[in-house]
């Protein structure tokens, strides 16, 4: 019966007694074998200059298997984890079997387990898996259980200050002023997190104001290869942000996961998932002369969205590898999340070698490492002739013939070379309302709105830029982008060109490092005067937190309905997200971005027209400020050392004085204050008991919520700044918070009362029920009132109905938020039917106890002639042992429609954490049987 029944004894558990379940239980986990499968081929590792070993791993050349030299290198990592893990309890020789014959098994959909070597974690998701991990332990507690078994089994690396609101911008003082303003408005946050840090054992905190969660994994905290107790193997993590994908550029497995699975496995369970098919991306060739990596990504993704991804990794190969720096390749598997990728992988080889060396790993450790990997068939060595490795389909890609571009003005995989970027943003003008449209009249296309700025007349008019951010893990990682942009400046400073005062223009790096080297190679003056000033080591604009336009720029905009550009060096730019009032979003290299901020708007054609106007009054175009291949690699040669690494990360651990005061209770059990805003006891324990409530019927349905196509995470999950208008703002007026310190949901995700309110509260949300009005409201079906979704839901969930939701294609795209998922269930979801899913969202309402069905091929809520009005029953057995994943369900709805959908429970354990009423209920059963 799979992995659920090998945990919990088969399904027909679900329906038994609480102390027959229980009893069921403790038989099963007390039997459980503890002597590994495979310690026949348990090998020692000596060290290339003799003396004592590094350590024992698991031999893949041992089992003298000839299908592993075919396997992809990504693919061998699943394999060594399942080898080690292999207890015949939780993993079995059986999922050996099925990774080793990965040729055939890729293709037929098969669960495997996964235990990844750690969890990261980042302050936004990682204050609502500690409040759930804090509500666990209550719960373990009220069912008469030692609650301090609820500890982390599996390393937790927790980065706190994920993000940092661009309050404060052009000011030399802006990290200073920006801090004391996240330590003012997060303090309970933080204060809570550190609590975490001493209350829960395996968990390393990485305090505030050291930089963005990935990058900092990157350059710090991944591992390459673990020695945990002498045995050794390769590191692996999974996320709460889906791009923690960067880590495949270091040759380092991992991918995002919702947080509620996080929470699973840090608790110890092992992740169930499909084994993936595999595309091998084929790079030859070299980067032409001033094309950049960010030029890169965006050209992959458009390939790899087309090629069609979802789902399955993406291992990179060819003799273009060796034209890439670790960086260019970190900026790859950063943006998997925007091809749709699990992961996008680069294998280790001697650029990662180098790469750890820069970071300031030690000699010893980089030896092991190479050893290690070498030994173990998991090293590439382009010196030598490769082994042909098999993969499920292939691309190719001549790096020599990747251009400059940009992606936008909505989607990141929507891409427009540079040269085509003017008569792309004319057409966008001009076309319908969608991806690529406005639907401007061409009458009003040349508006131009006049307004003050701080006592100076001002002109703004459609395409012009009001936000130009470097920002972003995917590309402030990357020194040579990163340095290329402030050459960019200081061509810009020499011939005397500047910004517009009113453009508001930030620089995020991800770490203390880039600043460094920026010092270093004594250009970021030159950004300063720009007014690019450094404002936080954080996330920034990509995830919403810009902050404020001025007024008046707001009111021009808003008054003349101007379509305003930002331009970032981000991985997202769906529209609402990176600015209310910017309805244009461009994705862009760094050096692109202060281009963009010098010329002032997106209605230009580099090639023809000038950039600005120099000091002596000669015309300057983007050839004069654009800096060449070779200028930029002598800049990062002489100005990125190792030193810079080490100094950094060696003050991490020490905190800052902020963070060092926060005073913290001594309490295991966490003293829960209901008067607060931002640390909330969530309702998902609440009567608990160890009888799991099994399958639940959902029966005359109304639909909450009727969807088109590519409705992402950021329209669901609640994200950004709190809508002065919105129910979660009223929550907070109720509660005597003035608005000034609403803050973002962000920092309140550890109350899930805001959080449900946030939910479906996007301004730029598309419902079919408005007939055409953008915005975050919906019908209530029985009485034809408009009000807001959570309203909505409460009045549902008051009559005593359920609701689902109706949905098109890619339904929960983007970032890997757990919110999109609880945000539903706590509002009375109980089914979502789509054209199709984006991998994590589906997999995170299944582990919240959200049925999610797919319309069959060809058919969705149109072709069924679905208004949304109807009311619609699920004919899901009652019976556990009959529900199957993927197979067929019956929906009929009131009005006599009948029609059959695929229930997209993908494995037994998705099954397992339904029938239990989500993961979290399932592992405090789990723990308590284990008592």
């Amino acid at each position: 019966s799979g992995l659920a029944g090998r945990l919990f004894g088969g399904r027909r558990a679900a329906a038994r007694s609480s102390s027959s379940a229980a009893a069921v239980f403790e038989r099963r986990f007390a039997s459980a074998a503890t002597k590994n499968s495979y310690d026949e081929i348990l090998t020692s590792l000596a060290k290339p200059g003799g003396g004592a070993d590094f350590g024992k791993y698991y031999s893949l050349p041992a089992l003298a298997d000839p299908r592993i030299d075919r396997l992809p290198y990504s693919i061998r990592i699943l394999l060594e984890s399942a080898i080690r893990n292999c207890d015949e309890f939780q993993v079995t020789g059986k999922d050996v079997e099925k990774i080793l014959d990965w040729e055939n098994s890729a293709t037929k959909q098969v669960e495997i387990p996964f235990k990844p070597a750690r969890v990261l974690l980042q302050d936004f998701t990682g204050v609502p898996a500690v409040v759930d991990l804090a509500c666990m332990r209550d719960a373990m507690s009220k069912l008469g259980s030692d609650p301090n078994k609820i500890n982390p089994l599996v390393p937790v690396d927790l980065v706190v200050d994920h993000s940092v609101q661009v309050d404060v911008a052009r000011s030399e003082n802006a990290v200073q002023a920006n801090m004391e303003l996240e330590f003012s408005r997060n303090k309970e946050r933080f204060g809570f997190l550190k609590w975490g840090s001493t209350a829960f054992n395996n968990m390393l905190v990485v305090p505030p104001g050291s930089g963005i969660v990935h990058q900092v994994n990157l350059e710090y905290l991944a591992r390459v290869v673990f020695n945990n107790g002498g045995i050794l193997y390769p590191d692996s993590v999974v996320g709460t942000d889906s791009h923690t994908t960067m880590i495949d550029g270091l040759g380092v497995a991992g991918w995002g996961v919702g947080g509620i699975e996080a929470e699973a496995t840090m608790l110890g369970q092992p992740m169930s998932m499909v084994l993936p098919a595999v595309v091998g991306f084929k790079l030859s060739g070299k980067l032409r002369n001033g094309v950049t990596a960010t030029d890169l990504v965006l050209t992959v993704t458009q390939m790899l969205r087309k090629h069609g991804v979802v789902g399955k990794f993406v291992e990179f190969y060819g003799g273009g590898m060796g034209e890439l720096s670790l960086a260019d390749r970190a900026t790859i598997a950063n943006m998997a999340p925007e091809y749709g990728a699990t992961m996008g992988f680069f294998p280790v080889d001697a650029k990662t070698l180098d790469y750890l060396k820069l970071t300031g790993r030690s000699d010893e450790t980089v030896a092991m490492i190479e050893t290690y990997l070498r030994a173990n068939n998991m090293f590439v060595d382009y010196k030598q002739v490769q082994a042909e490795r098999v993969y499920s389909s292939y691309l190719e890609l001549d790096l020599d013939e990747v251009e400059p571009c940009l992606s936008g003005p909505k989607r990141p995989h929507d891409r427009v070379t540079l040269k085509n970027m003017k008569s792309d943003w004319l057409s966008c003008l001009d076309n319908k309302v969608g991806f690529k449209g406005f639907a401007v009249p061409k009458e009003s296309q040349g508006k131009v709105a006049e307004f003050s700025f701080r006592g100076t007349p001002a002109k703004i008019k459609h395409g012009d830029v009001v936000i130009a951010a470097i920002t972003s893990c995917t590309n402030t990682s990357n020194p040579n982008v990163m340095l290329g942009a402030a050459l960019v400046a200081k061509k810009a400073c020499d011939l005397g060109l500047e910004v517009k005062p009113w453009i508001k223009t930030s620089l995020a790096p991800g770490s203390g490092v880039v600043k460094k080297y920026l010092d270093k190679s004594g250009l970021q003056k030159y950004l300063n005067q720009l007014g690019f000033n450094i404002v936080g080591y954080g996330c920034t604009t990509c995830i919403g937190n810009s902050g404020d336009l001025d007024e008046s720029v707001a009111a021009a905009i808003t008054d003349n309905d101007v379509v305003a550009a930002a331009v970032l060096s981000g991985n997202r730019n769906f529209e609402g997200r990176v600015h209310a009032l910017t309805r244009a979003n461009y994705l862009a290299s760094p050096p692109l971005v202060v281009a963009y901020a010098l010329a002032g708007t997106v209605n230009i054609d580099f090639e023809k027209e000038p950039v600005g106007i120099s000091k002596d009054g000669k015309e300057v175009y983007f050839r004069d400020i654009w800096p060449t291949t070779d200028e930029i690699a002598e800049v990062v040669k002489a100005s990125v050392l190792p030193d810079m690494f080490k100094g950094t990360y060696e003050a991490i651990t020490k905190g800052n004085p902020m963070w060092n005061e926060l005073p913290v209770s001594a309490s295991t059990l966490y003293p829960w204050d209901p008067k607060s805003t931002y640390i909330h006891e969530p309702p998902y324990f609440k009567d608990m008991t160890m009888t799991p409530p099994g399958a639940r019927p959902v029966k005359d349905a109304y639909c909450l919520l009727n969807f088109g196509d590519s409705i992402t995470t950021d329209h669901i999950s609640p994200a950004g700044s709190i809508h002065p208008d919105s129910p979660a703002a009223k929550y907070l007026k109720e509660r005597n918070v003035e608005r000034k310190d609403f803050n973002s949901y962000g920092s309140r995700r550890g109350n899930d009362e805001i959080m449900a309110r946030g939910t479906f509260a996007n301004i730029r949300i598309v419902n079919k029920f408005l007939k055409g009005e953008v915005g975050p409201q919906t019908i209530h079906v029985p009485s034809g009132e408009k009000l807001a979704v959570f309203d909505a839901a409460m009045k549902y969930k008051n009559e005593g109905h359920d609701t689902i939701i109706l949905a098109g294609a890619e339904y929960g795209s983007g970032s890997s938020r757990d919110w999109a998922a609880k945000g539903p269930m706590l509002q009375g979801v109980k089914a979502v039917i789509a054209k199709s899913f984006e991998r994590i969202h589906r997999s995170n309402l299944a582990g919240m106890g959200i049925v999610p069905l797919c319309f069959k091929a060809g058919e969705d809520a149109d072709t069924l002639g679905l208004t949304g009005h109807e009311r619609y029953t699920i004919q899901l057995p009652t019976d556990v042992n009959e529900i199957k994943p993927g197979q067929d369900v019956t929906v009929t709805t009131d009005n006599g429609k009948s029609f059959t959908c695929t229930l997209r429970f993908d494995t037994e354990v998705e099954l397992a954490y339904y029938t239990h009423g989500g993961i979290l209920p399932y592992v405090i059963r789990k723990i308590a049987a284990e008592q």
